[in-house]
Formats: structure tokens, sequence, C-alpha cells
């Protein structure tokens, strides 16, 4: 349907292509363009730096029962090239897939059905992998990333290792690391994730890089 608007009423639209902004939406689309991966079995090891991300397809944890069938991601982020801070380039050629490997360990350690998760991957120079990264965070706010904070975290040096459980911890207890004591409630985290997922799903088709094609994507399920 064509849509007309009276003459004395009409403003031409601006695009900028090249945009932070319409950058970041072309990087979402098309990372979500990408298959889904299964994390059940061993990470096949790829080289490159960029964006990847964590979804739930399962039926099993019913926390994260209402993501299931949707592009919403449980968690994203990124392996870089290079050290942030210093620019200097990284020594490991595979920062996704170490990161991934890493990711998986942790699922695997909480007693969390491997076989119900997934991840998608996009090599991308730094630069984009960022903006990538940022797009997909606030516009979905990943529950891992967001409200159960500590998942992407390292196990702590020795002289650092008091630090508190993470929230992610206290809900998904059994990794092998060490933490100085309990500061959460697990109720507490549980009610304000669930209140959280309902509002990702309600605002799920307000992203502007989403299309209805988008839900339909390759699952290598293994």
């Amino acid at each position: 349907m064509i849509q007309e608007v009276m003459t004395a009423a009409y403003t031409p639209k601006s695009f900028d292509p090249l945009s932070t902004e319409q950058i970041s939406h072309t990087i979402c689309e098309t990372f979500e363009r990408q298959p889904l991966v299964s994390m059940l079995h061993e990470i096949p090891r790829f080289d490159g730096a960029g964006l990847y991300a964590l979804y739930y397809r399962g039926e099993e944890v019913s926390l994260y029962l209402p993501l299931h069938n949707l592009q919403i991601p449980v968690y994203v982020g990124q392996g870089r090239s290079s050290n942030s801070a210093t620019g200097a380039k990284t020594s490991a050629r595979c920062p996704v897939y170490d990161r991934l490997r890493k990711h998986r360990r942790s699922i695997e350690e909480a007693k969390l059905p491997l076989e119900e998760f997934r991840f998608r991957a996009l090599v991308l120079p730094d630069v984009h992998a960022n903006l990538g990264e940022n797009g997909l965070r606030v516009g979905y706010q990943p529950v891992w990333n967001h409200t159960l904070t500590g998942f992407g975290g390292n196990e702590q040096g020795s002289s650092t290792r008091q630090s508190k459980k993470s929230k992610w911890d206290t809900v998904h207890d059994g990794r092998s690391r060490t933490h100085g004591g309990v500061v959460h409630e697990a109720n507490k985290l549980l009610a304000i994730v669930k209140v959280h997922i309902a509002q990702q799903v309600a605002s799920y088709n307000d992203l502007p890089w989403r299309h209805p094609d988008t839900d339909t994507y390759e699952d290598l399920d293994g």
C-alpha cells in the first residue's frame, strides 16, 4: 500500500547511510541472519575477532522459556583482536572461539542443559564489533548482561578471590571458582528476571533493524 500525504504536510525523510546509528543497525541485522549453532558438542575452532551472542532454545529452564523462539539473546559479547586499553594486538588467534568455549564451560558447570543453548557469531573488526555489541545490548538488554550480571567475568586472581558471588552465580550456582560469600538473594533475583524478560518480550518488535523474516533462521542443532 502506497502512503499518500498532503503536500503542505510533507517533509522528506533524512537518511545518512554512514551514520553510526545506521551502521549499528546494519551490523545487528546482518548478525541476526547468521545461523544458530548448538552448544551441546565442543565448538569447532575458528579464527577471528568479532561479535557473538548466546540464545536459549529449549523448554527445561522455565525462567527463560519466554525467549525460546525469539531473537532475544541471553548474553551478548565480543572477542577483541586488540587490547582496548593499549591498542596492542592480542596473542590469541581465536578470541571469539575462546570466549564461546569459556561460556560453554560455565553453562555446563552450572548444570544448565547445553543442548538447549545456541550461539551465533560474526567475524568483524573491533570497531564494528563495538557498534554491534552496543546495538544488541541496548536494544535487547540481554538478561545475563543487564540483570544477572557476572556471567562473562573471569575467575578472580589469588589476591581478589574474596569478591562476592555474582548475581549470575547466585541463581546458577556451580562454577568451579572461588567466591568470598553470597550477597544476593536468589528468590529476589528470580522475580526481577521474570519482570525483565516480560518487558523484553513486550518490546520485541520495536527495534529498528528487526524484520519479520529474521525470525526464520537456520538452526544448526548438531
